[in-house]
């Protein structure tokens, strides 16, 4: 596991510092902040629309950043060919593609903690109470990040996992009197984390044998019928016909059914009577491990056999 932790806190070091993911977390907060500015026109439900419009943006961020990733880290150690030396050395080619897929999801889990943490903070300043001592927390945060930035050089690669752990443990007790919004974002955090594991696992498996491009395409195809699971399985055949019905059934059984991760606010909240939150959550997470695993063992079975040449 060393081996693999090593090729897995590289990957984590060369993505942080990707300009990319900066500005993805940019448009992140600043599609935090836009939800604030929406829900002053519903003034009595302003927590709600920022929980919803928050959590929204949380998952498609988080994809997108997934996407970004799952096409362009492997294609570019091979292009560069530092992944010569890397396997000349004792490491298997699973090992270093379970150390990528690892990389891919600590760098995501980093991203979404950060922004959830910034989400949590917003719900704790439209709550009167505590908005002044969200904004001081934030604040103060951030001169930390830029001090510790500009003194410790050797720390700028763990800097944004410590303030991502910062903001949401903060945030987290700071949006305590938002109870319903609070479970919403964090529940929907768990799941859009599930999520972007099966997509990581889905964009890696395409990158082991194609082009960024068309990693990119492949993936976002795949994400795309399995966010409409649900609605292929169920085609009315009076209307599509019985071809496209059975074409729809069987797209639906193949791909992940990512609908699971999007579920209704009830669940969401644990005001449902159908299924509890914690079963619900219990289920997607299995979910996202054996598809995330059946995907990372074809991808290595793909990439064991690939010729570098």
């Amino acid at each position: 596991m060393g081996k693999v932790c090593a090729v897995m806190w590289n990957t984590y070091r060369e993505a942080v510092r990707a300009r990319i993911l900066h500005g993805m977390f940019g448009l992140a907060v600043a599609s935090s902040l836009y939800a604030i500015v929406v829900g002053q026109y519903a003034s009595k439900h302003a927590a709600r629309v920022l929980s919803d419009l928050g959590a929204a943006s949380l998952s498609l961020y988080a994809v997108t950043v997934a996407v970004v990733m799952g096409a362009t880290s492997l294609y570019r150690e091979i292009e560069l060919k530092t992944i010569f030396p890397i396997l000349s050395r004792p490491m298997s080619r699973p090992q270093y593609l379970l150390g990528k897929y690892l990389g891919t999801v600590l760098t995501l889990l980093v991203f979404m903690a950060a922004n959830v943490g910034i989400l949590f903070s917003c719900l704790a300043a439209l709550h009167g109470e505590r908005g002044q001592a969200a904004m001081g927390v934030a604040l103060f945060g951030l001169v930390v990040v830029v001090v510790l930035f500009w003194k410790a050089r050797g720390m700028r690669t763990l800097l944004p996992a410590c303030w991502a752990l910062y903001m949401f443990v903060s945030g987290l007790f700071l949006a305590s009197s938002v109870v319903d919004e609070r479970q919403v974002v964090l529940v929907s955090f768990f799941l859009s984390l599930c999520e972007v594991t099966i997509v990581a696992a889905i964009a890696l498996l395409f990158s082991s044998f194609s082009s960024p491009f068309l990693t990119a395409v492949f993936t976002l195809g795949v994400f795309i019928v399995g966010r409409s699971a649900d609605t292929l399985a169920q085609l009315p055949v009076r209307v599509f016909g019985p071809l496209i019905h059975e074409l729809g059934v069987g797209a639906s059984r193949v791909v992940p059914n990512l609908m699971v991760y999007v579920p209704p606010r009830a669940i969401l909240t644990g005001a449902s009577i159908e299924v509890e939150t914690l079963e619900y959550l219990g289920l997607a997470a299995l979910q996202a491990i054996a598809w995330s695993t059946a995907l990372l063992t074809a991808a290595s079975l793909i990439f064991r056999r690939r010729d570098f040449v």
